[in-house]
């Protein structure tokens, strides 16, 4: 059932993207989602999100590094769709390199995917959301390397600190109108269907498993939700613990030393 709202989802056609799209769509929402290069994905996202659900999917193609990108997209997004009620920047490049390896064209096409798009989109939807008085949903998909550094990974992990703070201030700028910002965090996250959450990094991770898609779509469309109409400028992290500090302590006190405060 059609809840009489739109979604924009950056990055739709597969992977996390397409399973926030498809959450989004049981959810009620008709969807525009984004991609680039993509096209037999994202035809088979938007053909089941028309069959099993019901719902309106407009493909709309498009390379975020170019800087006209953003607003071609909420252009035909809002031709389409009318109005945009929640945006989901989810679309980025992921790729890792050591800081003493880094080439010019490759850090400057992940600043412009991860995190200037992704500002060019908040700019573009959030005007249409004050000029037609929508009380709006933002969502910034960043990553739990946002909190935690590995090595190679000085840009990737960077920009999605960068746009983590980013999204904060933006939450800020748009409280006044009702449009509420918000960032979910993956961790590791299974994008295979073929291949069990609970085996290889699975079992190392507090919860027992990856995550999914899903997963993250569940808390997309809680936090587009009314039932969070209270929540701005907060970054949801979505992995099973992963991150979480204490494993290198984990050892026997014969290592010879003791907690703090501990006798």
């Amino acid at each position: 059932m059609s809840n009489g709202k739109t979604a924009l989802v950056t990055g739709g056609s597969r992977g996390i993207g397409r399973g926030i799209a498809f959450e989004l769509a049981k959810a009620g929402y008709d969807l525009t989602i984004g991609h680039w290069e993509d096209d037999v994905n994202a035809a088979a996202t938007a053909e089941r999100i028309r069959a099993e659900w019901g719902r309106r999917c407009l493909i709309a193609p498009g390379d975020l590094a170019d800087p006209a990108t953003p607003a071609a997209i909420v252009g035909a997004a809002l031709k389409e769709m009318g109005r945009i009620d929640v945006l989901v920047n989810n679309a980025g490049i992921c790729k890792f390199r050591s800081v003493t390896e880094l080439s010019l064209e490759e850090t400057d096409r992940l600043i412009q995917v991860n995190f200037r798009a992704p500002l060019l989109m908040m700019k573009e939807v959030s005007r249409h959301m004050r000029e037609a008085g929508i009380r709006g949903s933002i969502l910034n998909v960043t990553s739990s390397r946002a909190e935690r550094a590995y090595p190679g990974d000085a840009v990737y992990g960077g920009l999605k600190a960068a746009l983590k703070r980013a999204s904060e201030s933006a939450a800020l700028d748009l409280a006044q109108y009702g449009i509420r910002v918000n960032c979910i965090a993956p961790g590791a996250t299974l994008l295979r269907e073929d291949v069990s959450p609970s085996e290889g990094l699975g079992r190392r991770i507090p919860l027992g498993r990856m995550g999914k898609p899903e997963d993250m779509g569940h808390i997309a469309v809680w936090l587009s939700s009314d039932q969070a109409s209270y929540i701005t400028g907060i970054t949801v992290r979505a992995d099973g613990g992963l991150i979480l500090p204490g494993m290198p302590e984990n050892e026997p006190a014969s290592a010879g030393w003791a907690p703090s405060g501990g006798n």
